[in-house]
């Protein structure tokens, strides 16, 4: 099973990649998460693309789709992207499916055009966030300030290094797909080096006060999301805490039911894939 890709316009004159794994049904985008790329979500295709249409996006500065020229790289740069993708593919309502930064996206999404989503998936991601698991995140970005590798494989050793809980075959096939040749035979990161040079150049402070922007303006749009929503938490996330999931289903959304993952950190879908299947398969076809 591959997908078909697609060439699409965001906001700012870029271009998006977008991978369509099936044509029929409602439906559903798939948003990855910070320095991953749409193939994450590979281990969770099988089972929905016989019911939904299934499109999963490389997010700007990711994957396959463009980096900004001017490393527009804000919340509300990829809201526009995502508004853009669905005016572009003439989709009224669908399911949105967003993991760790793309669940940011999605809670924003979903508070701005609540009418046109049927259903909404938040993977280990918040309006507040764990500050062990946002340092982390930017310390291990500071780790490997050289985005260049020898080879595939060793780039894949980095990534078990950053992903200790993940299976093997996701932490190959983020290798894969995280980097590309290089004209002198090296391989380069996907990813746009400006963005992560800006969030492996965040000390705590600076962490904490983009936070704090940002996070009055999620919860109140969780509070606008009227479809039914599913929060998935790692149970051993270190990014969002059990409090904060349990408030936002018991107090800010108002269809909200939340699915906690054992054996999973923030990365749920690479480190316990059969579980997280089992979560979101059951919420997206009413099992």
């Amino acid at each position: 099973m591959e997908p078909k890709k697609i060439r699409i316009n965001g906001a700012d004159s870029i271009t998006l990649n977008v991978l369509e794994w099936s044509e029929e049904g409602v439906p559903i985008i798939l948003l990855h998460g910070f320095s991953n790329e749409s193939r994450i979500w590979d281990d969770l295709i099988p089972g929905i693309a016989q019911h939904y249409r299934v499109l999963a996006l490389d997010q700007r500065g990711h994957g396959e789709s463009d980096w900004h020229p001017e490393a527009a790289y804000d919340y509300d740069d990829f809201v526009a992207d995502l508004e853009a993708m669905v005016e572009g593919l003439g989709i009224d309502r669908f399911v949105l499916i967003g993991h760790s930064l793309g669940g940011r996206v999605a809670m924003l999404y979903g508070g701005r055009h609540p009418e046109k989503l049927a259903g909404l998936v938040i993977v280990d991601s918040a309006p507040e966030l764990d500050a062990r698991g946002t340092t982390r995140i930017s310390l291990d970005t500071a780790a490997n300030p050289d985005p260049t590798f020898a080879s595939v494989a060793e780039y894949e050793r980095i990534m078990a290094h950053a992903y200790p809980a993940a299976t093997p075959a996701s932490i190959k096939r983020m290798a894969i797909h995280g980097v590309k040749p290089t004209e002198n035979g090296r391989y380069m990161l996907r990813m746009d080096t400006a963005f992560r040079s800006a969030i492996a150049g965040a000390d705590a402070e600076a962490i904490a006060a983009r936070q704090d922007a940002n996070e009055k303006e999620l919860w109140r749009s969780l509070g606008k999301i009227l479809c039914p929503t599913l929060v998935v938490r790692g149970a051993a996330s270190d990014v969002v805490s059990a409090d904060i999931a349990d408030r936002m289903v018991e107090d800010a959304l108002k269809n909200g039911q939340l699915a906690v993952v054992p054996q999973a950190g923030h990365s749920v879908m690479t480190d316990n894939p059969e579980h997280f299947n089992i979560a979101v398969e059951n919420f997206v076809l009413g099992s």
